[in-house]
């Protein structure tokens, strides 16, 4: 009986012991199968090794957001990520608006276009990168650049001309008729109050919003932008009646090349300004660069933004453009313009009394435009230009 007790606990230590041994150790990870062999004779056992599947874009499957949307609201309800991805992509979706009157009213971003830097970012926001990284920061650079050196070259030169020219005997001249002073001075308020509005709505916040606090700013900018809007018609009106009033007094004519060479003299106190005609070489340079080109580009781009030219789709890359155009040609004309106002007020004798009186005197004519004053000396030119001369009598022509 002992001995069958012996046998029974030796078989049972034995199973115990092959089964101990054929089970893998808790902590021991059992190897992955091996996979067959590579064409190549490769054979490898690492899972990372296979490539996963690459899945197509189903957001590109115009059929994927009505396809799965049930499918997904069940078990992710509120997630509405693939529309959102489609609208970033500048799809255009469903609107009541009519689409002849509103062309883009369906789209919420533009689509996406490459900025510089490689970076692809809507087309609003390129815009924006545009405005507030190039335009904004050179041009009120190119603003206050311009201003210091007109002050610096006041204070170093002082006012162009002698005094004893003002006032300084002779006939009195009429310089400016009052159908001429009154188109410039149309068009000059109007300029005047079109840059310091539009220095203010694109500069305010920089200079401004620290004085005034962010609401009294905000009152203050579209206060300005309403005359801005209201001033722009007024001064493309008085652009065109200027242009035709003056474009045959600014013509290139005899003594404009010799004005040119000798200008650079103007840094001296004893510079004698060569003869021209009734306009100088350097008056007829800003009328053509900065009335008439960049007055044009500015009252174009300016009519568009206004949406006052009926040819044109008003969609909103149309209108970034224009504003672009207009910003950058409205920083150049405050500049050359700005040169203009500083001749006409402090920076020439005489210049204001002429603009604001319509006259001159023989002196200053003979100072500032010596070909002008002998044209009226010698009678190809009347000195009032605004009075019909009176026929005698004896002369008067039959009824």
């Amino acid at each position: 009986m002992r001995a069958l007790r012996s046998l029974l606990l030796a078989g049972l230590l034995g199973v115990a012991l092959g089964a101990g041994a054929q089970a893998p150790k808790q902590d021991e990870v059992p190897s992955a199968p091996a996979t067959p062999a590579a064409p190549g004779g490769i054979q490898s056992q690492n899972i990372f090794d296979v490539k996963p599947e690459v899945k197509p874009d189903a957001s590109s499957d115009p059929k994927y957001l009505e396809q799965g949307n049930a499918e997904r609201n069940k078990v992710q309800p509120g997630n509405n990520s693939p529309m959102w991805r489609g609208v970033e992509k500048g799809i255009e979706g469903f609107t009541s608006y009519p689409r002849d009157k509103y062309p883009e009213a369906g789209v919420l971003i533009q689509a996406p276009v490459q900025y510089p830097g490689s970076r692809f970012v809507s087309a609003g926001e390129a815009w924006r990168q545009v405005r507030n990284n190039w335009l904004l920061p050179y041009g009120g650079a190119l603003v206050i650049i311009f201003a210091v050196a007109l002050a610096i070259f006041y204070f170093a030169r002082g006012p162009i001309g002698h005094q004893d020219a003002v006032g300084g005997g002779g006939r009195r001249i009429e310089r400016f008729t009052p159908f001429e002073r009154a188109a410039h001075w149309t068009n000059a308020i109007a300029f005047c109050v079109l840059a310091i509005s539009g220095l203010v709505m694109a500069f305010g916040r920089f200079f401004l919003v620290p004085v005034l606090g962010l609401q009294l700013n905000g009152w203050l900018t579209y206060a300005l932008k309403n005359l801005h809007n209201f001033f722009g018609p007024l001064f493309a009106v008085s652009l065109v009646v200027v242009i035709i009033t003056f474009i045959k007094d600014e013509l290139p004519r005899r003594g404009d090349l010799g004005w040119l060479l000798k200008v650079s003299g103007v840094f001296r106190r004893s510079w004698q300004e060569p003869p021209t005609h009734r306009f100088n070489a350097g008056e007829k340079v800003v009328f053509w660069l900065g009335v008439v080109l960049l007055g044009v580009v500015v009252v174009a781009s300016g009519l568009v933004l206004d949406k006052l030219v009926p040819s044109i789709e008003y969609l909103r890359g149309t209108m970034q453009t224009a504003h672009m155009i207009h910003l950058a040609a409205a920083v150049l004309m405050i500049c050359l313009t700005g040169f203009h106002i500083y001749l006409g007020t402090v920076g020439m004798r005489g210049a204001y009394a002429a603009m604001r009186h319509g006259y001159v005197d023989e002196a200053w004519a003979r100072e500032h435009h010596a070909y002008w004053a002998e044209d009226i000396a010698a009678g190809k030119i009347p000195a009032e230009r605004s009075q019909q001369p009176v026929i005698p009598s004896d002369q008067a022509r039959p009824a």
